[in-house]
């Protein structure tokens, strides 16, 4: 993917990873801790994580295009690096977002976990929210130095 209507993609799609992905996460998290939220909240948090997951592969090849076009500095090729390992932070979110699902629908049955298996989930929720959101800071801040200048972080 290069353009959307004449813009590049990158820039375009980045924009929704910014918003998505912390917002997935923290949802997530909010599910993990509050059972009353979690039967609110838990399938627009399901469905945010796989299409989070879906979208950071476009926006990398997006911005991989871009870099090509622009040309390496050591600005961008750190905000690519960081860029690439992205997936490997969204991807996590599928598991507390299958977990909590999986709770939700076992409560909707009449089933209740142990306060084991909760905290456990509560746990990898945290672990997962708070490593896809530092790593979102991560990209989007080298990006910013890349395109406004100064060194990266």
């Amino acid at each position: 993917m290069s353009t959307i209507s004449g813009l590049p993609a990158h820039v375009l799609l980045v924009h929704a990873i910014v918003v998505l992905v912390p917002l997935t996460a923290v949802l997530l998290i909010v599910c993990a801790l509050w059972p009353a939220a979690r039967r609110r909240w838990i399938w627009p948090a399901v469905g945010l994580a796989v299409l989070v997951v879906a979208l950071t592969p476009v926006t990398t090849e997006a911005g991989e295009w871009l870099q090509r076009r622009l040309g390496s500095t050591p600005a961008i090729d750190h905000h690519a690096d960081l860029g690439r390992e992205m997936l490997y932070f969204v991807a996590p979110l599928l598991i507390p977002a299958a977990l909590l699902a999986w709770a939700q629908v076992l409560e909707g049955r009449g089933k209740s976990l142990g306060r084991m298996v909760k905290v456990l989930i509560a746990v990898i929720a945290l672990a997962a929210g708070a490593a896809a959101l530092l790593q979102t800071y991560r990209v989007g801040d080298s990006g910013a130095h890349a395109v406004w200048g100064g060194t990266a972080t």
